[in-house]
């Protein structure tokens, strides 16, 4: 309870201060640093939405240090920072010249550590390269189909298992514009509360209706559902033209893994459509990386639109969206990406089949299964020592996102620089992204880190936990005895 209401004092205390120093800026006691109206537009209607930035301003912008680092090197488990000083309460930052070298990396989806620059590996990369060039310039539907589409879509659905695939140049793009060629008016829209923005932006633009489920909940879930069979649409009654529920495969900011068995056998039940966001599971989980499908056991016809992105795992750009065949017939012809946005450029979609290959092991080698299988490993290590630490940790077992809890807002900037003098990046989240109670600190393990990496980031961690108070948890720590690394002991009589 403390610590609960020691949060809410903190950002209480940042309000008042906030409307204080605007106060002092409005009357010319502080410099204004802001984007505000030029003179001579005084009587326009504002374009900038002042009292909306009032967060950014007086709170975001005291900790902004932590966050657009810029790298200057490969974001694989160790990368190089530029490092940067600002004068001026980071309004704006100056570069050193100097350069932060070999900084661990706990921050990027790199999954699988396909993010790499290994020159045996990128051959057939920079093959494709000297080839096709680096762009295409035109859309699926005009002139912007290559060989290379084709090849990509057909493994996709061998590696899902499905009938057919469709590949789009942009993740966000892949959800935010094919949503709307799915539904529309008269249709309605279950989505997780804690779904993607790009998942949200979609349903908004389909202009169907919209309503919101606790996470993860079925109880919740079951009710809407019941609830639009029985009362239909609002004023009218009339059955819903289609409702299809919008989940996702692991959660990015939780690290919770979707309950797949109890949504499938819900929209079968209640004739709903079932789209199932895979950004973060596929590659991620299951026995040979083919997402939450596969780590329940079930079949891919059990998901009416299987959606997932190349820009984790997989080491690249862009996303897919797979099905039955018809459904992709469908998408290539109404898809707002297909008609207008630019098609993946011939690298990146070399890079897609490299690296799916390397997982089914189409290369002639077991390393694709090998990535899968540390990541796993490393990813219930990580999770094990946080909670015999003493750490609270949000999540699955078996997820590579792992959410730490810090919950005072003070606390977010001391330990993402803390963790940043120690030679360890890490990503920082507070409100508004998470709620206000909830700020925390979003570990993402990779296959490619080391036992070595995260026996450092965890020994940080444990300095840390204490200095700064994190170490939240409840539960006592862990009762197994130390491990030795002697392999013969002489037993005393």
């Amino acid at each position: 309870m403390y610590v609960a209401v020691l949060t809410f004092v903190g950002f209480g205390v940042g309000t008042i201060f906030g409307y204080l120093r605007d106060f002092m800026r409005a009357w010319g006691l502080e410099k204004r640093n802001i984007a505000e109206e030029r003179e001579q537009q005084k009587d326009f209607v504002p374009l900038y939405q002042d009292f909306e930035n009032f967060y950014t301003r007086n709170l975001y912008m005291r900790i902004r240090d932590n966050w657009n680092r810029p790298i200057c090197s490969v974001p694989g488990p160790q990368f190089d920072l530029m490092e940067r000083v600002t004068d001026d309460y980071n309004w704006t930052f100056r570069f050193t010249g100097r350069t932060i070298k070999n900084v661990i990396n706990m921050g990027s989806y790199n999954y699988l550590g396909f993010a790499e620059t290994e020159p045996n590996a990128l051959k057939t990369v920079t093959k494709e390269l000297q080839k096709y060039g680096t762009g295409i310039c035109s859309t699926r539907q005009e002139m912007g189909t290559l060989d290379k589409h084709v090849e990509l879509e057909k493994l996709v659905a061998k590696f899902l298992g499905v009938d057919d695939a469709m590949v789009f140049g942009m993740g966000f793009a892949t959800n935010s514009m094919n949503i709307p060629a799915l539904v529309g008016k008269g249709c309605l829209i279950l989505s997780d509360e804690l779904n993607h923005t790009s998942l949200v932006l979609g349903a908004r633009l389909s202009g169907a209706t919209i309503r919101i489920f606790k996470h993860n909940n079925m109880q919740s879930l079951e009710k809407l559902l019941r609830d639009a069979i029985i009362y239909g649409q609002p004023r009218s009654r009339r059955a819903w033209r289609k409702i299809i529920i919008l989940v996702e495969g692991i959660y990015s900011m939780e690290g919770s893994i979707v309950r797949l068995p109890e949504i499938v056998s819900l929209k079968k039940k209640y004739k709903a459509y079932l789209y199932l966001d895979e950004a973060h599971s596929i590659g991620a989980v299951g026995a040979t990386g083919r997402g939450v499908v596969e780590y329940f056991g079930m079949s891919p016809d059990d998901v009416d639109v299987l959606m997932g992105t190349f820009t984790k795992s997989f080491g690249a750009a862009g996303g897919y969206i797979a099905g039955k065949k018809d459904l992709v017939d469908f998408l290539r012809t109404h898809s707002h990406s297909a008609v207008y946005a630019t098609s993946m450029c011939p690298p990146v979609a070399e890079q897609i089949i490299r690296a799916m290959k390397c997982l089914m092991g189409l290369d002639g080698t077991t390393q694709g299964l090998q990535r899968v299988r540390q990541l796993g490993k490393n990813t219930r290590y990580f999770r094990r020592r946080l909670h015999e630490m003493g750490f609270i940790i949000y999540g699955n077992d078996d997820s590579p996102v792992v959410p730490l809890l810090l919950y005072m807002p003070g606390k977010i900037g001391a330990f993402a620089r803390r963790m940043l003098e120690k030679n360890i990046g890490v990503v920082v989240v507070g409100f508004p992204a998470t709620p206000i109670t909830e700020s925390r600190a979003r570990f993402c393990v990779s296959a490619a880190h080391t036992r070595e990496m995260l026996d450092t980031v965890l020994n940080a961690l444990d300095e840390l936990g204490d200095f700064l108070q994190l170490k939240y948890s409840r539960y006592s720590k862990s009762s197994h005895p130390e491990l030795y690394e002697e392999t013969r002991f002489e037993l005393e009589d």
